[in-house]
């Protein structure tokens, strides 16, 4: 952690352009870790049978339209509810940890949990309801007319969203966090003591 302080105040003493740079970096391992926990979690969670058993149901409320779609046996391939709920809940795990890892590591940022995290909630529904409309769409154009299996066609979908949120989270993140953390007064007292040196 100590180095990461260091590339940090590196990173701060060359001007914002850099700082900013240095953010992009970080939030991209970040957004990588959350990668790992969606895509995890979108291929974990359909090995719930009760969850399987929900893919043979097809989901279709407001613009989110999950359709069942079948292999060219009959067999249930993808889709339907079961891949509603696997898709979403993998999303939401995955912008939780992106929410403190990004605050607390990428951004430095001391600002106030309470007025960000309901913004970042409105911000990350609308995106995930945006994500939960275009994955099915993907989903079924994958699997359905280019013929591609269930998790590679899970998984494209997965990652072309995961990619739009990636771009869009960027921006939105260092708007709100933008207060940076106070240095401890002996950290600054050391600082003081080399920048005289």
């Amino acid at each position: 952690m100590a180095k990461l302080k260091d590339i940090d105040s590196m990173a701060e003493n060359k001007g914002s352009g850099f700082t900013t740079l240095w953010q992009f970096v970080k939030f991209i391992v970040v957004s990588l870790l959350a990668c790992i926990v969606q895509f995890g979690l979108v291929n974990l969670i359909p090995l719930i049978p009760q969850i399987k058993e929900l893919y043979a149901t097809g989901f279709d409320w407001f613009v989110f339209s999950y359709p069942v779609t079948h292999n060219e046996l009959g067999e249930v391939v993808s889709g339907g509810l079961g891949y509603f709920i696997a898709f979403n809940v993998a999303n939401i795990a995955a912008q939780i940890v992106a929410f403190f890892v990004n605050k607390e590591k990428t951004f430095n940022s001391s600002a106030n949990v309470a007025v960000t995290l309901p913004i970042y909630i409105v911000f990350t529904i609308a995106l995930i309801c945006f994500s939960a409309w275009l994955s099915p769409t993907l989903n079924t154009l994958f699997a359905q007319s280019w013929g591609w299996g269930d998790a590679l066609s899970r998984n494209i979908a997965t990652a072309i969203c995961s990619a739009l949120q990636f771009f869009l989270y960027f921006p939105v993140d260092k708007l709100l966090f933008h207060k940076k953390k106070e240095d401890a007064p002996e950290t600054a007292v050391k600082e003081e003591a080399v920048n005289k040196k």
